[in-house]
């Protein structure tokens, strides 16, 4: 939201472009009268930015050039002082207690982070956390002492410093409001930090129902001393605008000539973010209208005309359509800003990170190579000498290309993961008796030995070492923990949460779909009402399109009575009838009865598939990975070895895929564990293939009876067997299979909400019937409206949002 101004006269609009086309340095005047810029002006006013901006990147010997930081996010604590009307970031202690968060992340909880990343090849670990929690919340200051610390910036250099010693990665401190002192005492922890100026508009600070009113540290003059400290202090500092929390255009424009100034005495700023307002629910922003696009456009040209050539000018990609890309690179943007491979984004938890090579590619098509920087631009990271502290000067130099300045190839390299669990334990005053042993069968052993006497703090520390490192633990140790009851099924399922918490993030998400079976399709057309033709397939994606559905899923092996090529005649009319619907279609053993009958092989197979428009595949059609699971309970089902060299080319051809483990029958806990290792060993592949293709989340499904519901511990009740599956597989598959879905058609809504809360972060989808032919769908009957869905999230404080079958954002259609 913008607070509306007259328009300039378009001869002044005429002579501000022509004296940003010269070169002029520009002043607020004319940057207020360029914001205003529409029709030819605006374009015009985006030709001068982008030229101006490849001038900067010729001159810096990177033409072309596009960056970006590969990292994740640690949010220490949400905890905060102050009340910005538009954020959904902080917590209160009271709230903290109902979610079963922590007042402030533990070590062990950073490290475990951060080494996901380290092994996703992550070189920043971006520290964000509330301003000051411990003047206004008694209970951040008692745990402060309690841990030792003497403010919560002391623990954030604390957290610094152990992130850099453990894992070799850097982090980039966005603590908020600092002094001069509080910079200098941190900058030997961090080669790079920030704070938003946001906005100059004293309106919104002191004026009562504004965004800032009753946020002590959102003083305008109070964030501009922070920047200019920052400069005097040596800081590389990152610092930008908020476009649309109600600032008039005069602001916008003060804003970024406030920042130029402060650059021009010191030379500290990095980067400038061009951020735009996302309205949050359950803020007291949440009715204001987002920025809009032209405006927010015009906001990054303006930006780089008035920061010159030289500065780096950033634009959050989550926060923006990528059809939106072009525009904001047409205006000037030469930096994404850190993008995350493992964490979400805390700050705006409905907005998840695009995929690296979709960021990528979409860079490429607009003519820009994507090259990973560190969390210090290059400029400052080659004169380490003046700018960075001597800590840093090996940290960075192991990270570096030396020739560039960006980012070298490779991962930062850490400590052993069992110094990880060392370093956790000693922060432990109350813990007594033995530590395990660096090694994974060290590690065994000493889960083993304590598990008669205290299994509860074995199974707590075997979770907390799966967090840290899954790749850790033995067969043994996952079987134990499956097996968890009582204060040791807690502490499983409390790490787990954390792992979701600190990776993929609060969100409960759901897309908005249909199931089509197509064991239903009949080429002559349908004779009951489970079955269709293809004028039916037409008439039925039409109609989940009316209805908002973004997704279309298909599966199902067509009867030996019809022609293969029936599967292609269905994805072809899907999307003859809406280009735009997601079809996830075909499981491995649909793809084997086209590639068989049909005389195409598997490649052809596949090849056809996604020429008739098929976008990715459900990873269904095997219940656990086990030739013995199957002949005795599924002899229907494609053979084990099949099911993996189907699911395993569908990656190589660049299909993602569902994955699911059916369990609650004759499989043992061992079964279990083998086939996540089996799921971890595919997606290993896929992603060695490079092709873009793989997981994009697990499913753990209960069996039904007359079969199914046999628990793995007798006694055990249903919804801990559940617990324990879930989250088991979110520890297990940590660092992997980002997404843990849980299936609420099997379990009940009521259990589904236990079961986010234990590692799952996805309710799957809306499963809609549909008004044309509903019974053609498996699961017909069962619905869950997207209101229902928002408030089982609700009833657990966390946000919703509706997402793609990718785990995208859904475009918004006018």
């Amino acid at each position: 939201m913008t607070l509306l101004q007259p328009s300039p006269e378009a001869a002044t609009v005429d002579d501000a472009l022509a004296r940003a086309e010269a070169g002029a340095r520009l002043d607020a005047d004319d940057a207020e009268v360029l914001l205003h810029a529409g029709g030819e002006a605006f374009d015009r006013l985006l030709r001068a930015a982008a030229r101006l901006r490849d001038e900067g990147l010729a001159a810096s010997g990177r033409p072309g050039v596009i960056t970006y930081s590969r990292k994740v996010f640690v949010p220490l604590t949400t905890l905060c002082r102050d009340r910005c009307h538009y954020c959904v970031f902080v917590d209160t202690p009271g709230q903290l207690a109902l979610l079963h968060k922590p007042m402030f992340m533990t070590e062990a909880q950073v490290l475990a982070v951060v080494r996901q990343g380290q092994a996703h090849g992550c070189k920043e670990a971006l520290l964000t956390l509330g301003d000051r929690p411990e003047d206004r919340w008694p209970a951040a200051r008692a745990w402060l002492d309690e841990h030792g610390y003497a403010s919560t910036l002391d623990y954030v250099g604390a957290m610094a410093r152990l992130i850099t010693a453990e894992t070799g990665m850097l982090a980039h401190l966005n603590p908020g409001v600092m002094t001069r002192d509080e910079l200098v005492a941190l900058r030997p922890t961090a080669p790079s930090m920030g704070m938003m100026l946001e906005t100059t508009s004293e309106r919104l600070f002191t004026e009562p129902g504004q965004v800032h009113f009753g946020s002590p540290d959102k003083d305008p003059a109070l964030r501009l001393q922070v920047i200019e400290d920052a400069g005097r202090a040596r800081v590389p500092f990152t610092t930008g605008i908020l476009v649309g929390i109600g600032e008039t255009l005069r602001d916008r424009a003060e804003s970024l000539v406030a920042i130029r100034d402060a650059h021009e005495r010191h030379g500290h700023v990095q980067e400038v973010i061009v951020q735009n307002f996302r309205a949050k629910p359950r803020t007291a922003a949440q009715s204001a209208p987002d920025a809009a696009l032209q405006e927010y456009v015009a906001a990054v040209a303006v930006a780089r005309l008035v920061m010159g050539p030289r500065m780096r000018v950033q634009v959050p990609p989550n926060l923006s359509d990528p059809a939106e890309f072009d525009l904001l690179v047409r205006a000037g943007a030469d930096d994404w800003g850190g993008v995350s491979p493992v964490t979400a984004d805390h700050v705006n938890p409905e907005r998840p990170w695009p995929h690296l090579d979709d960021l990528a590619a979409r860079t490429a098509a607009m003519g820009f190579a994507l090259q990973e920087r560190l969390t210090a631009h290059p400029e400052y990271v080659q004169r380490a000498e003046e700018w960075l502290d001597p800590a840093m000067h090996a940290p960075v130099a192991a990270l570096v290309d030396p020739e560039t300045g960006l980012a070298a190839a490779g991962s930062a390299a850490g400590s052993a993961v069992g110094d990880v669990h060392n370093v956790a334990e000693s922060g432990d005053t109350a813990t007594s008796g033995p530590v395990p042993g660096d090694s994974a069968p060290d590690q065994r052993r000493y889960a083993r030995a304590t598990a008669g006497t205290a299994t509860a703090r074995a199974a707590g520390r075997l979770a907390e070492q799966a967090a840290a490192d899954p790749l850790s633990l033995g067969d043994d140790d996952w079987e134990l923990l499956l097996h968890a009851t009582g204060d040791d099924l807690e502490a499983v399922v409390a790490t787990a949460d954390d792992v979701r918490r600190y990776t993929v993030g609060e969100a409960v998400s759901l897309v908005v779909n249909r199931n089509l079976t197509s064991s239903g399709f009949r080429a002559g057309g349908a004779a009951s009402p489970d079955e269709f033709g293809v004028d039916d397939v037409t008439a039925i994606t039409a109609d989940a399109v009316a209805l908002g559905a973004t997704e279309l899923c298909v599966q199902g092996v067509l009867p030996a009575t019809e022609d293969p090529a029936g599967y292609l005649a269905i994805a072809r009319a899907v999307k003859a009838a809406h280009p735009g619907i997601h079809l996830h279609a075909y499981r491995p053993q649909d793809v084997w009865d086209l590639a068989d009958r049909g005389g195409l092989g598997l490649d052809g197979a596949l090849t056809a598939l996604r020429d008739a428009g098929v976008d990715t595949v459900p990873g269904t059609g095997v219940k656990v990975a086990t030739e013995r699971v199957r002949g005795a309970l599924f002899p229907a089902d494609l053979e084990i070895d099949r099911w993996i060299e189907g699911i395993t080319a569908a990656h190589r051809h660049g299909l993602r895929s569902t994955s699911v483990l059916f369990y609650g029958h004759v499989e043992t806990a061992a079964e279990r564990v083998a086939h996540l290792r089996l799921l971890r060993r595919l997606q290993d592949a896929a992603a060695a293939a490079g092709a873009g293709g793989g997981f994009s989340e697990f499913v753990p499904i209960p069996l039904p009876g007359p079969a199914g519901g046999v628990p793995l511990v007798p006694g055990r009740a249903p919804i801990d067997e559940h617990r324990a599956m879930v989250a088991v597989s979110r520890l297990a598959l940590s660092g992997s299979i980002p997404h843990l879905q849980v299936p609420w058609p099997r379990v009940g809504r009521d259990a589904a909400a236990v079961l986010l809360q234990a590692g799952g972060d996805d309710l799957g989808g809306t499963l809609l019937d549909g008004r044309v032919r509903p019974e053609s769908g498996i699961e017909h009957g069962q619905e869950l409206p997207v209101a229902d869905a928002a408030r089982i999230a609700a009833r657990l404080l966390r946000p919703f949002r509706l997402r793609t079958t990718d785990y995208g954002t859904p475009r918004v259609t006018q």
